[in-house]
């Protein structure tokens, strides 16, 4: 466990300078299509870089819980399911996190946060009615494997730094075809055409490779999370009966936000991805597949 905690640190830096690289790499791509200074852009190009990394670590939490509507709930107002997390946190040796609720029918839960110490739980409306205590609490276990395993600063980083990589793509493509420099710069002639393709390719590009780079990531973590909540609760079939319970809802969230969906429990859009899915459509899933997920569990519990 402690290997897998240093392991996503380790990955959090090495996902901030690959997002770092790109943003640099976009807007270098950007000035040279506008004959801009090169080192002058690097420059540029790297303060926004640091700025955009240091701000998205200490306030991108705060953005997603603020995005997804989330209410903060306090011991007077909602003492069970406080009482619950507090209890699990106690016999972890971590912490106790925020607790946050959506208002949304559909059962779904997640964590955010950049450590064990600036973290918090959300969960719906939908979830609180549909489990059981014991379900639930197998739930918020899994939540509090994110925590514990660092996971949430790694989700909650990529989130932000996958929004800007997207923005300043977007930028370049609209640049690229509105101020006619693929179609009236003579200046640079054939080195300039390379340039404005690079920059499309890039920008076409940087985006997918940033998915895909989300995706992955979280999918690997929430296998290890419905492992490490099985330990906590040593209770894995009641995780696997909050997942089934989760799937046959079928309920989506009314606020999903595809810029979110990977850090909850389940895809808030419902459960898409089988077993039977293509190579593609399980390269692009937010989680993986869920009857999948319930299967392992089982198998932990014999």
């Amino acid at each position: 466990m402690y290997e897998q905690i240093a392991s996503n640190k380790r990955k959090t830096w090495v996902l901030v300078t690959l997002f770092s690289a790109c943003i640099i790499g976009v807007l270098m791509a950007f000035g040279a299509i506008n004959n801009l200074n090169p080192w002058a852009t690097l420059t540029i190009g790297a303060i926004i870089s640091v700025i955009y990394c240091l701000i998205s670590f200490f306030v991108a939490d705060k953005v997603i819980l603020a995005t997804e509507g989330a209410r903060k709930l306090d011991k007077a107002s909602a003492y069970d399911i406080y009482n619950l997390v507090e209890n699990l946190t106690i016999a972890n040796g971590m912490p106790m996190p925020n607790i946050y609720l959506i208002d949304d029918p559909a059962p779904n839960a997640f964590a955010t946060g950049r450590d064990p110490q600036h973290a918090s739980i959300v969960f719906t409306t939908g979830l609180l009615s549909a489990l059981n205590k014991t379900e639930l609490e197998a739930v918020a276990a899994h939540e509090l494997s994110h925590i514990k395993n660092y996971d949430i600063r790694l989700m909650t980083l990529v989130v932000v730094l996958v929004g800007l990589v997207i923005l300043l793509s977007d930028l370049i493509l609209r640049v690229t075809f509105t101020s006619g420099h693929g179609r009236n710069n003579d200046k640079g002639g054939g080195i300039t055409i390379i340039l404005i393709i690079a920059a499309i390719a890039l920008a076409i590009l940087s985006p997918l490779i940033a998915q895909l780079i989300k995706l992955a990531v979280s999918r690997t973590r929430e296998y290890l999370a419905d492992s490490s909540a099985a330990l906590l609760t040593r209770h894995p079939t009641a995780l696997a009966s909050a997942l089934e319970k989760i799937k046959t809802s079928g309920k989506t969230m009314k606020g999903a936000d595809h810029a979110t969906a990977h850090l909850y429990i389940s895809n808030p859009f419902g459960e898409g991805t089988k077993k039977s899915a293509g190579w593609y459509q399980r390269l692009f899933a937010t989680h993986p597949p869920i009857d999948e997920r319930i299967t392992k569990l089982k198998e932990m519990a014999r």
